[in-house]
This record gives structure tokens, C-alpha cells and sequence, in this order.
């Protein structure tokens, strides 16, 4: 029997192996689930819709036991690890709110006999290859409409955050939905990649670019829905009007929280060059302030780096900044001892040959580039294959409006940053993915719309 062993990231130690999947039974979980889909999607919606009212009791009822779980095995600074629990709150509730509107047979036509309406039909079987950055919010995005939907689930989540995952199935087994309609799988990418061989109708994954990559090409030639949330370089431009100590403020928590790994976090900074100084300073002020530590502590801010190898990235892009003239102003370094420890770290005087501004870091690590003027700003914020969010903070929200609409990013943001609300899409553009969750039209996502001719005799 293969195992899954699970490490904290803060301190390198074993919390415990699990027994891990393997292509067998991965195929023997998907048979079943296909055999109970059917009934799943047969149950009034009201009765789904229980199930995930139960769920959501479970979470308010287990929170700090589940928002521990997710601190020992991600690095997540507890108090994060809370405000994401407690942030899934809302998310459900807004599935439970619209899924109903969002899923109803609509009629278009009605006339001289013939009706023409539109079913929305659940696509069926799913497979949810998820991530380990925000477990909670990213299994949920695709499980809970899914179910809602009449979906069965394959759900793998990341290696690196297992038991959460297995959290999530636990409070969804005890919520009433049947363990063959939301089914948990075990392992690493030898276990994805055997859900990838499997007859499913529809792929969901979040995660990497160079894993969404091999998803794509796994699944070339077959008929599946496909999608993908991948990563993101995402820029934030300062103009000259804008208040720098505020700005700051807002963008280096935008840059270092979760330790900067989440895909909307500020990867690199664009500041008008009259408040350039002002700027850095504030933001290293505010950098400086972030206390590092055992993530278990409620005053940490700055957590461990979830995955190891990660490291090396962070200290490559640090290193080809200085060669190529960057200069360090904060961190740089990685911390030696057990765990996965790297300082908060701020560059200027940084470039588009440098690959921290074109490269996604994952950490917290961030460049700064002084700018002339609007026009060279939107230029280097285009200037990259990914395009996921951007923003503009100006005290002008005409200003902010017209530059954003130049900016190629499925999210944008005005005067605030690494923010993501249930009721607008999630969506990318480039090598940022394609698809969306979130809204009505991420609940949609997971059904296929039946067209309904219908004449009356």
C-alpha cells in the first residue's frame, strides 16, 4: 500500500502518512460515483441545498479545529487560516442564495404554440484538481455549486493540503450528501494524473501554469470541459496623486499576506516617479512591521512557505535582480534551520529583464519599478503572459477606469488590491487560465445548457 506523508511546513516535522490512492482505486471511486449521480441529480434542489446549509453549520461549529489543521499543514498563519473559514461564510451563502435563479429552466420563446426554453443540466461527473494555497475557498468555489448542481465530485486536493481536504468530506458525509457523490482521492500527481484517464465530464483545476499545461495536453483530443485557474504576475500602478503612505500600506499587505502566496497577490509595483521615495519608504516601513513567526501564534503575519522547493525560486529571482542591478532594500534571504522560511523581501530599481517582474514569485517577494507616466505604466503592466488582476490607486476614478480598461487582467481593482468577491467572476486571461468561477456564471459552469423545443398539438 503507497502512502501520502504529510509534513509542517514550519518546522519540517511529520504530522502523519496517510494511505495514499492509486490507479485502481481511483478507477474503482470513479465507477461508483457515476453510478450515483443520477439519483444525486434527481433530488430536489431544496434537498441539496440542506446538505449544504448542514455544511456550513459544520464549519461555524468546528472552526478553529478545522482553521488549525490548515495552519499545521499549509505554514498559514493561524489568524489567516481563521479569516479564511470565516470568509467561506458569505461564499456559501451566496451559493445558496443564487443557485436556484442561476439554474432555472428559462423560457425563451412562447408563441403561436411553440415554446422554446432552456435547460441548465448538470454535466455530470466531475473532476476538482485543487490547490493548496487557500484549500477552503478554492475546494469550495468548485465543490459547492457543483453539488448544488446535481454533480458528483472527484476531488483531489493538493498533497500539501490533504487534511483539509479530507475536512471537507468529513463535514460534507455528515451533511447528508452520499460518499459516492463527493469523493475524496488521496496522493500526489501520479494520483491526478490517473484521475485524468478516467471518464469524467468535466476538468477543474487550479494550480500552477506548468501544471495546467500537462492537464491540457493530458486531455487533448478528448471532449471534456476543461478549466483552468492558473497563476498570475499581477501588477498595481501608483500615480502620482495617490496617497504613497496609504498605498503602501494597502499594497504590501497585498503582496505579503499569506506570505504571498495566492494567486491575486501583488506581484510587482509600478509608482509615478514624483512619489517613487515616498512610496519605498512607506512600503518598507510597512513590510519591516510584519511579524514573522510560529504560525500558530495569533500575532504572526508572515507564516512558512508551504512548499520547499519553492525556495530556491525565491532565492533565483532575488539573486538575478542583484546581478541585473536591483537593489535590496528588505530580506533577501532565506532562514537556515527546519521549516521553509524566506524574509519578506522588496527590490527597486528593478527591470523587465529581471525575472522577479516577469516570473511568478509565490512568496513574499516583490519589485518595485519607478515610472514616468500613465502610458509606461500600462505598458510594462501588459508586458507579460499572465493576466489575472491588476489595479491603479488614484484619488481620480475616471483616471483609474480609463487605464484599467487598457490593462488585459480579468480582475481589476481601484484603490484596493488581492480582494476576490463570490458575486463577481474569477476568471483570467493568457497564461492565467480559462474559465471562471464565482458568480452566476461559475454556478452555470458546472451544467451544460439543453435546448427544449416544444409544440403544442
Amino acid at each position: 500500500m503507497t502512502t501520502l506523508s504529510i509534513h509542517n511546513p514550519a518546522d519540517g516535522e511529520l504530522i502523519i502518512a496517510l494511505p495514499a490512492d492509486d490507479a485502481e482505486s481511483v478507477a474503482a471511486k470513479t465507477a461508483a460515483a457515476r453510478a450515483a449521480q443520477p439519483a444525486w441529480a434527481a433530488l430536489p434542489l431544496e434537498r441539496r441545498m440542506a446538505c449544504v446549509r448542514k455544511f456550513r453549520e459544520g464549519v461555524v461549529r468546528d472552526l478553529e479545529q478545522l482553521a488549525t489543521t490548515m495552519t499545521r499543514e499549509t505554514g498559514k498563519p493561524i489568524r489567516m487560516s481563521r479569516n479564511e473559514l470565516n470568509g467561506l461564510l458569505p461564499r456559501i451563502d451566496f451559493f445558496l442564495a443564487e443557485t436556484e435563479a442561476a439554474i432555472a429552466a428559462e423560457t425563451v420563446f412562447d408563441e403561436g404554440g411553440m415554446k422554446e426554453q432552456i435547460q441548465h443540466a448538470p454535466l455530470g461527473l466531475v473532476a476538482n484538481i485543487s490547490a493548496w494555497n487557500y484549500p477552503w475557498f478554492v475546494g469550495c468555489n468548485v465543490i459547492l455549486p457543483a453539488l448544488l448542481a446535481g454533480n458528483a465530485v472527484l476531488y483531489k486536493p493538493s498533497e500539501y493540503a490533504t487534511l483539509t481536504g479530507l475536512e471537507i468530506a468529513r463535514l460534507l458525509d455528515e451533511a447528508g450528501v452520499p460518499r459516492a457523490v463527493m469523493v475524496t482521492l488521496v496522493g500526489g500527481g501520479e494520483v491526478g494524473t490517473a484521475l485524468l484517464e478516467q471518464n469524467v465530464d468535466g476538468v477543474f483545476f487550479t494550480g500552477s501554469h506548468a501544471t495546467g499545461k500537462r492537464i491540457a495536453k493530458a486531455l487533448a483530443g478528448r471532449l471534456v470541459k476543461l478549466q483552468l485557474e492558473l497563476g498570475g504576475k499581477d501588477p498595481t500602478y501608483v500615480c502620482e496623486d495617490a496617497d504613497p503612505k496609504a498605498a503602501a500600506e494597502s499594497l504590501a499587505d497585498g503582496a505579503m499576506y499569506n506570505t504571498g502566496q495566492s494567486c491575486c497577490s501583488v506581484e510587482r509595483i509600478y509608482v509615478h516617479e514624483k512619489i517613487h521615495a515616498a512610496f519605498v519608504a512607506a512600503f518598507v516601513e510597512a513590510v519591516r512591521s510584519m511579524r514573522r513567526g510560529d504560525p500558530m501564534n495569533d500575532d504572526t503575519y508572515i507564516g512558512a512557505v508551504t512548499r520547499a522547493p519553492q525556495l530556491d525560486v525565491l532565492e533565483s529571482q532575488v539573486e538575478d535582480a542583484i546581478a541585473k542591478g536591483a537593489h535590496l532594500v528588505a530580506g533577501g534571504e532565506r532562514r537556515i534551520g527546519a521549516g521553509n522560511w524566506f524574509d519578506p523581501t522588496v527590490l527597486v530599481n528593478v527591470d523587465h529583464t529581471m525575472d522577479v517582474m516577469r516570473e511568478e514569485s509565490f512568496g513574499p517577494v516583490i519589485g518595485i519599478q519607478k515610472v514616468v507616466d500613465d502610458a509606461e505604466a500600462v505598458r510594462l503592466m501588459n508586458d507579460t503572459r499572465y493576466g489575472l488582476t491588476a489595479g491603479v490607486y488614484t484619488r481620480d476614478e475616471q483616471r483609474a477606469r480609463a487605464l484599467l480598461a487598457q490593462v488585459n487582467a480579468g480582475s481589476v481593482y481601484w484603490n484596493c488590491c488581492d480582494r476576490v468577491s463570490p458575486r463577481l467572476p474569477w476568471s483570467g486571461m493568457g497564461d492565467s487560465g480559462i474559465g471562471l468561477t464565482l458568480s452566476k456564471y461559475g454556478i452555470q459552469a458546472f451544467t451544460r445548457p439543453k435546448a427544449w423545443h416544444l409544440r403544442t398539438q
